[in-house]
């Protein structure tokens, strides 16, 4: 683990992802490497959960499964996709459980209770300048923006900042039990989903459950706006970020099972939190992988670019988040794809998880 940074500098790292992203560079992206094993990297956390705990509610855990299939990933009629997301490619999977819907706070404080794992968010850390104290990254509304590339007018580093305890201070866990778990970086998820006997989806698992049996879709539910008709899913409505018509019903994070779920079943594939996926991040990937034959199950790039900011390792994150809004983020999108530090918790980060068709996929 890197060391962390004071939190100045650490908020760069929000910067530079966007939507994304929040803590302290560690390795150069370049540096960055995929280990043999990458989308089932483990963190050293007992697995105490067998295969029959799986999809049999070993913790109210609702699990789908989506048989295997093939389609396009990829944007291919969505004019508000960015060339991340292109070209489209045909993929095919293997068949996979996937969480119906994102890992909750109640789950995540099941898995801490029982391992005593403690978040990299409640974590000190060395820096050149000294120790920092635990904390993350939190959205404040601001009352007016001068410019939109400014993150630092709505996210403000909160000391004492966790899944505990999600804007700071004295909040906590009490009415949230529901609601998806946030400020969890990439290694706290990992050890979640292994101590559950899972893993994290590739970017191809995510998008294909998100799609719902759908091909060429903008959205899980179809390709109609968000914001016609009746709320399909928690974004921001309005001006972002000083205003939020709060038409969804919620101004932050909502309960999981909200929402109407795709046509496989999967709650919140758009809106409400950012979903970790195993895969190292590239700009460039698509690019690079594109082939005239059919990819199967493919893992994701050797190693993460962002051209936007080499000096830090990122994973993708997909779904979007209640921050995300039309004229700013509009990664409510099924083949949206976004950058985050690997080790890196905000409120707006949280994660499903995934196995194979047998305990040890």
């Amino acid at each position: 683990m890197a060391l962390r940074l004071v939190p100045w500098a650490l908020f760069c790292a929000v910067a530079c992802a966007s939507c994304a992203g929040e803590r302290a560079p560690g390795p150069s992206c370049h540096d960055a490497q995929s280990d043999d094993n990458s989308v089932h990297a483990l963190v050293e956390v007992p697995a105490t959960m067998d295969a029959e705990w799986w999809g049999m509610g070993g913790d109210d855990t609702e699990m789908i499964w989506v048989d295997p299939g093939e389609f396009w990933m990829g944007a291919t009629n969505d004019d508000q996709a960015l060339p991340r997301e292109f070209p489209a490619q045909r993929v095919r999977l293997d068949g996979f459980f996937v969480d119906a819907h994102e890992v909750t706070n109640a789950q995540f404080a099941a898995f801490v209770e029982a391992t005593g794992y403690v978040t990299v968010a409640e974590r000190v850390f060395a820096s050149a300048q000294g120790e920092v104290a635990p904390g993350s990254m939190v959205f404040r509304q601001p009352q007016e923006i001068f410019n939109l590339r400014d993150h630092g007018q709505w996210w403000q580093w909160v000391t004492g900042a966790s899944w505990k305890h999600p804007i700071g201070g004295e909040s906590g866990l009490d009415s949230l039990t529901q609601h998806p778990v946030v400020h969890v970086a990439y290694e706290d998820a990992m050890a979640y989903a292994h101590w559950r006997g899972g893993r994290l989806p590739t970017e191809a698992e995510w998008e294909f459950a998100a799609r719902g049996g759908r091909d060429r879709q903008v959205y899980p539910w179809g390709s109609e706006d968000p914001e016609t008709g009746d709320a399909k899913c928690n974004i921001w409505e309005g001006r972002f970020p000083v205003q939020n018509e709060l038409r969804d019903g919620f101004v932050s994070a909502a309960p999981v099972k909200t929402y109407p779920p795709n046509r496989l079943g999967f709650y919140d594939m758009a809106g409400n939190v950012w979903e970790w996926c195993s895969d190292w991040y590239s700009s460039r990937h698509y690019r690079e992988r594109q082939r005239a034959e059919t990819l199967a199950n493919p893992l994701g790039p050797d190693t993460c670019h962002d051209p936007v900011d080499a000096m830090t390792p990122k994973r993708v994150i997909r779904g979007g988040s209640f921050l995300c809004n039309p004229s700013y983020c509009a990664s409510y999108r099924v083949s949206a794809r976004m950058p985050a530090a690997f080790d890196t918790g905000t409120n707006h980060i949280g994660f499903r998880c995934v196995r194979g068709a047998s305990a040890s996929d």
